[in-house]
């Protein structure tokens, strides 16, 4: 290939994808397939993926976002959502792929963070809270123009805050979490509780859109809970923007609409009031173009923006 480019790698409970990023955020040779259930399966299904899209080029780093929680000094991942991977050396088995090539690891919606502020709806924000609502609810944050993942690699995980104690369990052990609440398994799995009979979190939404109203109480109460966990977050970090992606957020206004409703009943502060929410620009590109973006700045070589 003519332009030097890195190798974007997106890992999420739903799907694994890849792609070949150039420093404008041009991406080539796109592939997803679905993610497989158990770790053989697994490990064959990403290696596959990985030897279609590098083919004949060379990639002069690798970006990995997946979802998390990761380990990004020791290379590791244990995601919430994708139960076969548990202390996984994800890097490792990237890294044989490509080898003498260095590969950065970042949590999913970190990468989504990233991505967004980078090409996409958080254009300009000095400090964002990016959220991805599909499978699981992950959250990134970019504060003063750097994403910052913290010590661990973890930092703005929105899905594990904890926001009524006494709520539902949550696959990750605690009780009450956003995640319990807002991903697209625990919403349906309410609403089929109350007589719902649909197929998966889309048909939900268009439930909903449609004026179900078992539908329609599903996506309230977990956009109630999701905006308890943005308020508390802007309440932290001072962020000026939430930008939202993901399958479940690919709803539109029946996740938006009543997610910006609770926003303005739960928030009492002045600065936690500007924060705006807006939906991804970047679909389902974001957490690969985050992830293209951190191996960018880890080779040292900034990509330009395109702003």
């Amino acid at each position: 290939m003519g332009q030097e480019v890195v190798l974007a790698v997106d890992i999420g409970g739903t799907k694994l994808g890849a792609g070949l990023v150039d420093a404008e955020g041009q991406v080539s040779r796109h592939t997803e397939v679905a993610t497989p259930a158990t770790e053989p399966e697994l490990r064959a299904a990403l290696t596959r993926l990985l030897d279609t899209v590098v083919g004949d080029a060379a990639p002069r780093a690798v970006g990995v976002a997946c979802a998390g929680p990761v380990d990004p000094p020791r290379g590791t991942v244990s995601p919430v959502n994708i139960p076969g991977w548990r202390d996984f050396p994800l890097v490792d088995l990237v890294a044989g792929t490509v080898p003498g090539v260095p590969v950065t690891l970042v949590g999913d919606a970190i990468a989504a963070a990233l991505g967004e502020h980078w090409l996409g709806a958080g254009r300009g924000a000095r400090s964002m809270l990016g959220i991805v609502v599909s499978t699981g609810v992950g959250g990134g944050l970019v504060l003063d123009g750097v994403a910052y993942p913290g010590p661990s690699g973890n930092a703005g995980h929105i899905g594990h805050t904890v926001v009524d104690p006494a709520g539902p369990r949550c696959a990750c052990g605690a009780s009450g979490c956003v995640e319990a609440y807002a991903s697209g398994p625990s919403m349906v799995r309410w609403a089929r509780e109350r007589g719902w009979a649909g197929a998966d979190a889309r048909a939900l939404a268009a439930g909903a859109a449609n004026g179900d109203p078992v539908a329609v109480a599903a996506f309230d109460r977990g956009t109630k809970a999701l905006a308890r966990g943005i308020v508390a977050t802007a309440t932290l970090c001072d962020v000026d923007r939430v930008v939202i992606g993901g399958g479940v957020a690919a709803a539109g206004p029946v996740l938006l609409d009543p997610l910006r409703a609770h926003l303005g009943r739960a928030t009492t502060l002045g600065f936690v009031r500007r924060v705006t929410v807006e939906p991804s620009t970047l679909g389902r590109h974001g957490g690969l173009l985050g992830a293209a973006r951190t191996a960018l700045l880890g080779s040292r070589e900034p990509a330009p923006s395109r702003a």
